[in-house]
């Protein structure tokens, strides 16, 4: 099932709904947002789909895909969490920072650390925007890159939650670009802490355009995962080159602490899924897709502020 928010023309509110052969099922009735849906769990999904199949004997209710506006499939996630899972990205990211720095590339290797530990950042919940929307350039930046990502929503809650059953508590994938500002991030991780501002300005959060149930993909860990700018394409990659799984995140991270609907775990940028790793940067008035396989195109224009 892939599920959005949304708001209708002449509606005041933003509504969830399911999206069907292009025509959003209205499920406001059921769920009064996004959050409410992903703590239901395997009920919820249960009740959506009883839903839908309602809907689709009364097509009189249904609303038209193409004439909604669509916003981030959960607009404040409970938190953020993004991941760098991808080790081509670890690795060329970090060849490409030290030829910047006139350090010898040849030398550069993973740290050992970083196969044996899950780290993450945490970005700004109130900074996402959706499918569509405009990223605002920040203003302290001169160096603006997108990230080639997809992600989880954490649905039902849970603690110290085994790796065996991990799979429980995913609600939902969708595509999420973690814009950055890499002048900003550059100078900020030599202090060992971060980032910080090469993340978080407003709107530089994409999600969308869809949240997709577990049921809807047949592997997730094998999804092709492409970025274009202005239609040229600039990456592609697979899931199936994570070193760890969200399964495994989910253990990692809750460990002593609790998740909660709504919760997003970004899987960190597939190798060569940034500018920053080909030498390229983009520009304002750009626009980016995303599109990963079984999860849609997320577009998203750069503008200046």
């Amino acid at each position: 099932m892939k599920l959005v928010t949304y708001q209708a023309p002449g509606a005041p509110e933003r509504r969830v709904g399911a999206v069907v052969d292009g025509r959003v099922v209205p499920l406001s009735q059921h769920f009064p947002d996004m959050l409410a849906f992903l703590a239901g769990g395997a009920a919820a999904r249960a009740t959506a789909a009883r839903a839908v199949g309602a809907a689709l004997r009364d097509p009189g209710a249904l609303v038209p895909l193409a004439g909604v506006r669509l916003y981030a499939p959960v607009p404040r996630p409970a938190s953020i969490r993004d991941f760098m899972v991808f080790e081509a990205h670890v690795l060329g990211a970090m060849k490409t920072v030290a030829g910047l720095r006139g350090e010898p590339v040849d030398a550069v290797q993973v740290p050992p650390a970083w196969y044996r530990t899950p780290a993450y950042y945490k970005g700004n919940p109130a900074s996402v925007v959706g499918p569509d929307a405009d990223v605002v350039w920040p203003s302290y930046s001169g160096l603006l890159d997108y990230e080639l990502e997809f992600g989880i929503f954490i649905g039902p809650p849970g603690r110290d939650i085994p790796r065996e059953r991990a799979a429980e508590h995913i609600g939902g994938y969708t595509i999420f670009n973690d814009f950055s500002a890499r002048d900003a991030q550059g100078e900020e991780m030599t202090l060992q802490l971060g980032p910080a501002k090469g993340k978080d300005f407003d709107t530089g959060n994409a999600m969308g355009p869809f949240l997709v149930t577990p049921d809807e993909l047949r592997d997730p860990y094998a999804l092709t995962m492409v970025a274009r700018v202005d239609g040229g394409e600039w990456s592609r990659g697979s899931s199936r080159d994570m070193h760890l799984r969200f399964e495994d995140l989910i253990a990692y991270v809750s460990r002593s602490e609790t998740l909660h609907p709504g919760d997003f775990f970004g899987s960190g940028t597939v190798g060569g899924g940034c500018g920053l790793e080909h030498g390229r940067w983009l520009t304002k008035g750009c626009t980016i897709e995303l599109e990963v396989e079984g999860l849609g195109v997320l577009r998203n224009r750069v503008v200046d502020a």
